[in-house]
């Protein structure tokens, strides 16, 4: 009797431990499903007649599988859309080439990181023509500068002529176009002081011209052609296709960037004149038309996009702005967590996930 109390007594309190330890040792089931948002670009997440693949799909799809987990995909139409989505309960999880930064550690948790990527910069990939190089003396600033010398030379000439050459018709014939042309080149070789004396007035009103223009020359003559000169050399640095070669090379300028990137922080880092776009598609499209003199974003998605569009005259500059971890996001606080760390280091470990990286990355440009 005394043994049969005791034995109760001891099943009474192990059946709470254990329930405890059993449920410790299962995964976390949860009741209703997960509400994952999907965002990014290929070869990360890609959406297409309501069909879901890439790297960060695959990922998730391994994750839930192992950790029983219920799930609905849903489409996001950018990144900060889908960290405002999280933040305000609309999503549970959110999942594709998302980089983990501190600013976003302020409002979101991130997972263990899955992969490793390079910011870089898509440019054209163009060779300067001859016509690209001579073009800028064609513009209308170069035009006008020219016209203007023109101009005034054209005064000078004719004021020379109707002073000289009645008493001087050797050196300014009488014939209005002989005896201007003369007076232009007189007044040519004095603005840029040559003087090769193969004219010279002699009339008291010629001395007097030349004597004015020589003075005006003195003060006009050098901030004339270093105008012209800084006018040249600026149009044609504009015209010739850049050669990005270091990121310092990016100040000032035109950088077409996705709004919300980490791409968009580095260009504003280096002081570039940042030109914001929706999606990946229209700042490339600002690249071809001229607008822009490159891309900055994450080099794999630059990558699949030459790969999609081989005849495109664009390429990757060698050079590299940040290296950046990926990483899947959820509330703060979120008893998620530590469940998909364990499983992403699982896939880590097993080489799983680097079967499913070299599947949807080197398997698509292993031709390039």
């Amino acid at each position: 009797m005394f043994r049969r109390f005791i034995l109760t007594v001891f099943l009474l309190i192990s059946c709470p431990f254990s329930s405890i330890l059993l449920a410790q040792s299962e995964p976390i089931i949860e009741k209703t499903p997960l509400k994952v948002g999907v965002v990014g670009y290929p070869p990360f997440s890609d959406y297409n007649e309501e069909t879901f693949r890439g790297i960060s799909v695959e990922l998730w799809q391994e994750i839930a599988a192992d950790a029983n987990l219920r799930y609905s995909l849903i489409a996001q139409p950018g990144i900060q859309v889908g960290i405002d989505g999280v933040v305000a309960g609309e999503l549970d999880v959110l999942i594709g080439p998302i980089s983990i930064t501190t600013e976003r550690f302020q409002k979101v948790a991130f997972t263990q990181p899955y992969f490793n990527a390079q910011i870089g910069l898509l440019v054209s990939a163009e060779k300067v023509s001859v016509w690209s190089r001579i073009r800028p003396i064609f513009r209308v600033a170069v035009i006008s500068s020219v016209g203007g010398l023109f101009l005034i030379l054209f005064v000078v000439g004719n004021l020379m002529w109707l002073a000289e050459s009645r008493r001087n018709p050797e050196q300014f014939p009488r014939q209005y176009i002989r005896g201007v042309g003369s007076g232009m080149w007189f007044a040519l070789v004095t603005l840029t002081t040559v003087g090769y004396g193969d004219k010279a007035p002699i009339t008291k009103t010629g001395k007097i011209i030349t004597s004015l223009w020589m003075l005006t020359t003195m003060v006009a003559a050098s901030s004339l052609t270093a105008g012209i000169a800084t006018v040249m050399t600026l149009l044609l640095s504009a015209e010739v296709i850049k050669d990005f070669t270091q990121v310092e090379d990016i100040r000032d300028k035109q950088i077409a960037v996705v709004s919300g990137t980490t791409g968009e922080k580095w260009a504003q880092i280096y002081q570039s004149r940042v030109l914001p776009s929706p999606n990946l598609e229209q700042a490339i499209e600002r690249l071809k038309s001229g607008q822009a003199e490159g891309v900055m974003f994450d080099v794999p998605a630059l990558r699949y996009y030459l790969y999609q569009n081989p005849t495109a005259p664009l390429k990757i500059a060698d050079l590299a702005v940040s290296f950046e971890d990926y990483g899947f996001i959820l509330p703060l606080d979120n008893k998620l967590i530590r469940e998909l760390d364990i499983e992403i280091v699982k896939l880590k470990q097993s080489g799983r996930l680097e079967e499913i990286i070299e599947r949807e990355i080197k398997g698509d440009f292993e031709n390039q």
